[in-house]
């Protein structure tokens, strides 16, 4: 059990926050292993460079990352004050959400399972 007053261990807890900028999407409707190929073709790029690479990208997740990596800049600017040409893309990664579990009609009464797999997705920035 944490010693002290519960604003004391709040005030500390809060001293070890990561303060770089960041945005985050849950429950995005593209499985882990899909958004991972995406992620790790930005993963230490630019912000301009990748980009460019998710706008050209046709891979499934490829349009929601962007979205997500466009409001990381903005959270940068608008919030940090930070100038998008100084930063890139410092970690990103994604984590398994909750699958949604659906039913296929198949011959003779059968049915197969449909799995359709959530992520939870996080980008963040750093300045160079």
């Amino acid at each position: 059990m944490a010693k002290g007053h519960r604003s004391q261990v709040k005030r500390q807890r809060n001293e070890n926050k990561d303060t770089r900028p960041s945005a985050k999407i849950s429950y995005a409707r593209v499985s882990v292993t899909k958004a991972c190929f995406v992620l790790d073709a930005i993963r230490g790029k630019d912000v301009n460079t990748a980009l460019a690479i998710l706008k050209y990208n046709n891979r499934k997740g490829s349009a929601v990352i962007y979205k997500l990596l466009q409001s990381a800049v903005a959270n940068a600017e608008n919030n940090n004050g930070l100038k998008a040409e100084n930063l890139y893309v410092a970690e990103c990664f994604a984590n398994k959400g909750p699958t949604m579990k659906r039913i296929h009609p198949r011959a003779q009464g059968r049915a197969y399972r449909i799995e359709k797999r959530t992520s939870h997705i996080t980008v963040v920035l750093d300045e160079r």
